[in-house]
């Protein structure tokens, strides 16, 4: 997650840009018929939401703006479908704000790097496994449960780096070659988390 103040102010505008239309029809796809008719549903995506505030409340908040916790949103988005896990990742955000941990004006791009982006990727993997229809429940797993995870998470660093490189407010490590080494630490521990929650659920 990245605080306003290290965005530059094209950063944030390009950021809610990305993010309001994409959550405006998330909004439009939702099934709001069926989850105000199904408590089941209900209480699944508050719950979801809930587990999924919890769990980015836990994290890492480092002096120069920058805050690291686990992102999560690979197993919402097989629970829910992409527009409720858009969506509820908002309203994961809005908690976030009122407590104070996140910048409401940098909502659009921490929104775009760790919501639409992991979403997107876990749609594609689940797209990519449900067409091969493998008969081993094993390889859902794997490819839509710990590589989309993964992937996920390597994708939003990558991003991230890039991101505050562009901007040059962020001052950057001088042994940014060896952050490499330190990738695994990040994407392994969201890879195991997120896949051993589709196995339990599988």
């Amino acid at each position: 997650m990245i605080g306003a103040e290290l965005l530059s102010g094209t950063s944030l505008l390009v950021g809610w840009l990305i993010y309001l239309p994409v959550l405006a029809w998330a909004l439009l796809r939702s099934p709001w018929v069926e989850l105000f008719s199904d408590t089941r549903r209900q209480h699944l995506l508050f719950g979801t939401v809930f587990a999924l505030f919890l769990l980015w409340l836990m994290r890492r908040d480092f002096d120069t703006g920058v805050s690291y916790h686990f992102i999560g949103m690979t197993v919402v988005t097989l629970l829910l479908d992409w527009p409720l896990a858009i969506v509820g990742g908002l309203v994961a955000q809005i908690g976030l704000a009122l407590l104070g941990r996140q910048d409401w004006v940098a909502l659009g791009v921490n929104g775009s790097l760790l919501i639409l982006l992991p979403v997107l990727v876990t749609e594609c993997c689940a797209l990519l496994v449900e067409r091969a229809q493998p008969r081993n429940p094993f390889v859902y797993i794997f490819c839509s449960g710990f590589f989309a995870a993964a992937l996920a998470a390597l994708l939003c660093l990558l991003a991230t780096l890039g991101l505050l490189w562009v901007d040059g407010v962020f001052a950057m490590p001088e042994w940014l070659e060896d952050f490499v080494g330190y990738l695994w630490l990040i994407i392994f521990p969201e890879a195991f988390i997120n896949g051993m929650l589709v196995s339990a659920l599988v």
